[in-house]
């Protein structure tokens, strides 16, 4: 808030009540997604080429399902013909999930989209933090 110069009560109130969705609570997390590129030409045609990537997002935790990523609840980013190049992404846990992420199994995030397709194994010190999350 410092550094925007936001010092009112209502201005105060009006960034926490948009923000504090973003914030875990307990039986899932929640992440931004950001998809970047430099040139302005070239993004307007990747998130074309890139549309719905939002609902193709999972985490999974050892030999757990996945878990989907649940996008942009509070407002609908994309349009017909491209998706957003930021989108807010909540991952609902079940009990089991959160006891294999305490447990330090391995951790991945998955996207699974005809355009892109990716998997990355968080390293253990990422993995461990976000376990924290939990307690």
């Amino acid at each position: 808030m410092h550094v925007s110069r936001i010092f009112e009560t209502a201005g105060i109130q009006d960034e926490l009540d948009t923000y504090n969705p973003l914030i875990p609570d307990g039986s899932n997390l929640k992440a931004t997604l950001l998809i970047e590129y430099a040139d302005a030409a070239e993004r307007g045609i990747k998130l074309m080429e890139l549309h719905g990537i939002e609902r193709c997002i999972s985490l999974s935790v050892g030999e757990q399902p996945s878990a989907m990523a649940i996008a942009d609840e509070d407002l609908e980013r994309s349009t017909e013909e491209k998706t957003s190049a930021v989108h807010f992404l909540r991952f609902e846990l079940s009990p089991t999930q959160i006891d294999a992420i305490k447990h330090g199994r391995e951790f991945v995030l998955a996207v699974d989209h005809p355009a892109y397709r990716e998997r990355a194994v968080l390293d253990a010190a990422t993995s461990a933090a976000l376990a924290g999350d939990f307690d």
